[in-house]
């Protein structure tokens, strides 16, 4: 690959998109921001957000028949959504829990912060690179300890080492994104019980799950979710935000499965009414046996194409594609390329909108996060990558 060269008109660009990435934080910003703030931006894939295209798909047929040509759509707007605790109802049988355990959250961010706020009080161990949030909503006075996956095990947690260093730091939190983000890191559910075994001293077990729809243990691609162990282990917190799997992120849906007493907590707490009528009809469509179905299609044939689209990725040997278990790639670009300059020339020469990974702290060196997409979507990424680097 050649070095990246700018016209004036696209280093003006750059220059719009560092400061729109500036005031994002560790976040990138929005669709919505880069069309609204650089409207010359064409855009063809957005594969920075991770999300399945056909779950999104799926949902809009069945909010244009219920809702809006229901004419449902007024008294969404017009009424007050459930409370919390009645949303949870319809949730906890589908999922196999005690209504008193389940969270209903303003997405799956509100929660994060929720339980960090009200649970974490003196130590919290973080894998890293991973989902910032966890450690930027951390309080002062909590001490955080980074345990750093290594790149020589492609960023892959080391289940033993993890257990020792738990009983070393004795923290009163711990937290598990399985499949981790940025790299799709997975663990199967072995694994997982083995930590959670070893973790029973530890206060609050925090596993993140919101990208356990993409992960598969057989051949029928069925997936293995903690939220069973729930009775079993007390001190377990399991977060699942809808957005990835259903893409329906501006919906804002999540939620927790946890002890009743953390539940109740939260609900006496602030958190009683949170939720919006978007997301009561997308909680009481999920939980509908005939939706589930149709889902599980989809499901399946994101999976499919999105394994191939991994095959043809890694087929280019002058990058380095990491093992995921979720639906996006944490790439490697060789040492001379420039970063920003790179995500740049993939937005505005080609409408390709990635994740740049410098700002990932537990990150060093060129790495990029692509989200795999619709199969037309995907064809096309594939296409720009071979041009670029072939």
């Amino acid at each position: 690959m050649r070095e990246i060269e700018l016209n004036s008109r696209e280093e003006l660009i750059l220059e719009k998109l560092l400061e729109l990435k500036k005031r994002s934080g560790s976040h990138s910003p929005s669709v919505n921001s880069l069309l609204e703030k650089i409207p010359e931006i064409k855009f063809k894939v957005d594969a920075c957000f991770l999300s399945n295209p056909y779950a999104t798909q799926l949902f809009l047929d069945y909010f244009e028949k219920e809702v809006l040509k229901g004419n449902k759509i007024r008294e969404m707007l017009e009424y007050y959504p459930s409370q919390n605790n009645v949303i949870a109802e319809k949730l906890a049988s589908f999922i196999g829990v005690d209504v008193e355990n389940v969270f209903i959250g303003n997405g799956a961010i509100e929660i994060i912060q929720a339980i960090i706020h009200n649970f974490t009080k003196s130590k919290i161990i973080i894998n890293i690179p991973t989902f910032s949030s966890y450690y930027e909503f951390v309080k002062p006075e909590v001490e955080v300890v980074y345990n750093k996956l290594l790149k020589k095990n492609d960023f892959n947690l080391d289940v033993e080492s993890y257990i020792e260093l738990i009983k070393k730091e004795k923290p009163d939190t711990i937290v598990l994104i399985n499949p981790n983000n940025p790299n799709g890191g997975y663990l199967k559910g072995e694994q997982m019980f083995k930590i959670m075994k070893a973790a029973r001293d530890v206060e609050n077990v925090i596993v993140d799950e919101s990208f356990i729809h993409f992960a598969y243990e057989n051949s029928n691609y069925d997936f293995v979710s903690v939220t069973e162990f729930i009775s079993n282990f007390p001190n377990l917190i399991i977060i699942k935000s809808m957005s990835k799997d259903f893409g329906i992120a501006g919906i804002r849906a999540g939620y927790a499965v946890m002890s009743k007493e953390r539940s109740k907590l939260l609900l006496e707490n602030g958190y009683l009414w949170n939720s919006n009528g978007l997301a009561e009809y997308f909680f009481k469509l999920y939980t509908q046996a005939k939706f589930a179905y149709n889902y599980q299609k989809v499901r399946i044939k994101y999976i499919i194409e999105t394994n191939e689209f991994i095959k043809q990725i890694k087929q280019i040997k002058e990058i380095k594609v990491y093992p995921t278990m979720a639906n996006f790639l944490l790439i490697e670009l060789p040492e001379k390329v420039d970063l920003d300059r790179f995500t740049l020339m993939l937005l505005i020469r080609y409408g390709i909108y990635v994740r740049n990974a410098n700002d990932k702290i537990g990150l060093e060196g060129n790495f990029i996060r692509v989200a795999s997409r619709s199969y037309e979507e995907n064809k096309y990424m594939i296409k720009v990558f071979k041009k670029i680097f072939n």
